[in-house]
């Protein structure tokens, strides 16, 4: 399949510790419930770091600066699972970097993609229904082995 016949979306995640709790978003839409890192889509006008910032503002209500970059990943979404109905499928882009809180206060976001965000113990991560994104994130990050 040719770059043409595929649409691409660029999101950038942020993985946020403290101690030994992780910051994590729950999603309200497209896997309602599922917990994920806080990030998103990349506005056109902005970097993957700057994206980064501004979603984890938007889903935590913390202000973040960007450390270093962890990790890329990507996958297919096929037509049926899209938002956008459009029939074509994404290739979903995935930029994850470290995080650090340097302001603001835990809140959730509203009439967002995430209707909760959490501080939540790395060692009870397996209680809670989370992405792939996560898992490999952590271990890029050197918080898990798993």
């Amino acid at each position: 399949m040719e770059y043409t016949d595929y649409d691409t979306r660029l999101a950038s995640y942020a993985v946020v510790t403290d101690g030994d709790r992780v910051l994590l978003a729950r999603l309200s839409w497209p896997d309602a419930g599922l917990w994920t890192l806080p990030g998103g889509g990349v506005e056109l006008d902005e970097t993957v770091e700057e994206g980064a910032v501004r979603e984890v503002l938007e889903e935590t209500g913390y202000d973040v600066v960007v450390e270093e970059l962890l990790g890329v990943r990507s996958h297919v979404v096929p037509p049926e699972r899209r938002k956008t109905r459009n029939g074509r499928p994404m290739k979903a882009v995935q930029v994850v970097h470290r995080a650090r809180v340097v302001g603001g206060s835990l809140r959730h976001e509203a009439e967002g993609t995430t209707d909760q965000a959490a501080w939540v113990p790395i060692d009870e991560l397996g209680a809670h229904r989370h992405g792939l994104l996560v898992a490999q994130a952590l271990r890029w990050a050197g918080v898990t082995t798993e």
